[in-house]
């Protein structure tokens, strides 16, 4: 109970076109089904591993991920800034579509590139019910911050 959740989509796939080596537009498709619990901070006891498998059943139902099996994010507007790039665009959740603008930080980490971004999203802006028990007692926040990062190899 009063668990901060760190949940991961675990299947996703990412593309950007560039144009003379700057990225363009961008997408990415994350399948909702493939939702995972990590871990649960905080609350009155630790999260157990029955208790993750009834988090990620209640997260399901919320997202209806039968009718809507993915999120997509899709961008044709990309622009540089300091330490990486930033996409306007649309967001689709739960078949609601909302302009989104998110800041991907781009860091030379060697041998590859590793991508992050973080911003905050409201549920019910996607018609998105956040799940609740015990009468409105204990819910999760209409307002969750998503991260997002990933690591690509340098071309040679």
């Amino acid at each position: 109970m009063g668990h901060r959740l760190t949940i991961d989509l675990t299947s996703w796939s990412a593309q950007a076109d560039w144009v003379d080596g700057a990225p363009v537009s961008a997408s990415l498709t994350a399948e909702v089904d493939s939702l995972q619990v990590r871990k649960g901070e905080g609350g009155v006891t630790p999260l157990s591993g029955p208790e993750k498998g009834v988090v990620r059943s209640n997260a399901l139902k919320v997202f209806d991920a039968k009718k809507y099996p993915s999120i997509e994010f899709s961008s044709q507007d990309v622009t540089a800034i300091d330490g990486g790039y930033r996409a306007a665009g649309t967001l689709r959740i739960h078949g609601a579509e909302r302009p989104v603008t998110v800041e991907v930080s781009v860091a030379d980490d060697g041998g590859q590139w590793r991508l992050e971004s973080r911003t905050s999203l409201r549920q019910s802006d996607f018609g998105l019910k956040p799940f609740s028990l015990m009468m409105g007692t204990l819910k999760v926040a209409d307002e969750v911050t998503v991260e997002c990062s990933a690591t690509l190899a340098k071309n040679g």
